[in-house]
Formats: C-alpha cells, structure tokens, sequence
C-alpha cells in the first residue's frame, strides 16, 4: 500500500475543517425556560465521547433519534444523560424530545443536538417549564399592576398627610397637644465641660414636655477637626430609668469650630421623668458627649 501523499493529507485537513461550522454557542452550562405553550426549541451543542446531561424541573418522557446509534444512554425520573454516537460527523443533527402529560394536555419539546464545535459539548442543560396556563399569567400580571398603583395612591396620599402634619396641626392631630400648650424650661447648665479627647460641648439647653412625649433642644458646639453628627441618644434617670423610643434630630453634620442645635425626643408619660436625668449623645465616629440634671416641665 502506497503512502498517502502529504499534499493529499493537508487536503483532507482542510476538508474536514471545512466541514465543522463553527458559529454558535457551546456553553457549559445551558439554562433554557420554556412558556405554555413550549416556546421553540434552541439548539444543544454535544461532541462524542462527551457526556451531556438533560434536568427537567417535572418529571418527563424522553425520546432520542437513532438511540441505538449513541454509545450510552441513562433515563432517570427528571433526568437524561448521552453521549452522541462515535461516528457522529459535525453538522449532523439528532432530536431529543420531551414530553410532559397525558392526553390532550400532553405538551413537548424538541431540541436539535449538533456538533458544532469538535471536542467541545454542553456538560448541563437545566430545562424549566411555567406549568401556568396564559390566562393565569395574565391575570397575575393585571393583579400586580393592580397593587402598583394601590401601592403608588398609598404613598402619594401618606406624602400629602406628612406635608401637612407640620406645626401645631401636626401636634393637634398626633394628641400631643394639652389644654396647657407645650411647656418649656431652659436649663442653667452653664457652659459644659469638654470631653477628653471628644472635643465636644454644649451651651444652651432648653426642655419641652407634650402629652406622651418628652424633648431636649440642645447647642452642641465641635471644637475638633472633624464634622460630627449625632447617631444615637438616651435619656436615663438617677435611678437608672431609662425612657423608651429616643429619637434624634439635627439637620446637619456640625462642622469643625462651629455650633448647631440638635433635638432628642422620648416617649414619656405625663409623670414620667420627673427629676434630674442625664441625656447622652454619641456619633457614628465614636465621639460622645454628656449633658448631666437635665430636667422636665
């Protein structure tokens, strides 16, 4: 027998790199969803002597073209595993057919296997299918653009009550509001000592009591380098009462060598924090400061 010319053996190279299309994906792992009715089939990249494994999220019949042709073959209850026949030449397509339930409700699929890229194979393809009818989907679409604009009328008419919740209507409407307005007490504290290393103290201090709340309005003065705002509050009795539901106000991060007002609230009950109570500020850099016998109308 002759030898095979070398020009001959580079022809039948380039025939047969002819013959590979080498257009279209081959990814590891393929996720393919399928409406109801099925929506078309897409195509599964599979290579011999490389496994590709099928998962349905329901159980599924599944039927092969030429079966007998591929080299192994492995059914499971909601899975399907092959490798594609030897001879499999690239290009060359096979079906693989789906199937889920019985008689006129019975629905399939059909995904073309191709060798599109020699050596190379899907290893996974995940396959979902929306068991809802179009009309479910429909309905369940109509009901969450329902809720959308429920939700939208909900914050614009929550934004039109907060805009006039303001001023002594906000108070009148919240119950806050006395027969007797709210008092007010401004403390003689004097000019607070700094704190070591917080660079922080407080000048004026004025007190409110309302029907279920209590408030301090204090000047905080930051003589550090750094801007500070207020984080966090508490408001704790000599006798270790400690008033619930502290809420801070301040309208913007002090900056270096500047003072600015900033306002704590608590729930309290008219005879509630009735002596001297140390109120407490801290910030989110650590720096704190203290204000001690702060007391209440």
């Amino acid at each position: 027998m002759l030898p095979t010319p070398p020009s001959a053996l580079w022809a039948l190279v380039l025939l047969q790199g002819s013959e590979a299309p080498r257009s279209g994906p081959c990814e590891e792992i393929q996720r393919i969803e399928l409406s109801a009715p099925p929506a078309a089939s897409q195509e599964v990249c599979v290579s011999p002597g490389l496994m590709t494994g099928f998962t349905f999220d329901v159980p599924a019949v599944v039927e092969l073209q030429d079966e007998v042709r591929f080299a192994e073959v492995m059914r499971g209850r909601s899975g399907f595993s092959l490798l594609p026949p030897p001879d499999m030449a690239p290009g060359e397509r096979l079906r693989l057919t789906a199937r889920w339930g019985d008689g006129p409700s019975q629905q399939s699929v059909t995904f073309p296997l191709v060798v599109a890229h020699p050596g190379r194979a899907t290893r996974q393809v995940e396959v979902y299918r929306d068991q809802r009818p179009r009309e479910a989907l429909l309905r369940e679409n109509a009901q969450e653009r329902a809720t959308n604009q429920r939700l939208r009328e909900q914050v614009q008419h929550l934004r039109m009550q907060l805009a006039r919740s303001g001023g002594l209507r906000g108070l009148l409407l919240a119950g806050a509001l006395g027969d007797n307005g709210i008092p007010a007490r401004e403390l003689k504290l004097g000019l607070g000592e700094q704190q070591l290393g917080d660079a922080l103290s407080f000048s004026r201090t004025v007190t409110y009591r309302s029907l279920n709340s209590v408030a301090v309005e204090v000047a905080v003065h930051n003589s550090g380098s750094e801007p500070w705002r207020a984080e966090g509050a508490s408001l704790v009795s000599a006798t270790g009462e400690v008033l619930e539901g502290v809420r801070v106000g301040q309208a913007e991060s002090i900056l270096p060598n500047r003072s600015l007002k900033v306002f704590i609230e608590a729930t309290a009950a008219p005879d509630a924090a009735c002596g001297e109570m140390t109120l407490r500020l801290w910030g989110a850099d650590g720096r704190s400061l203290t204000i001690p016998k702060v007391t209440f109308p």
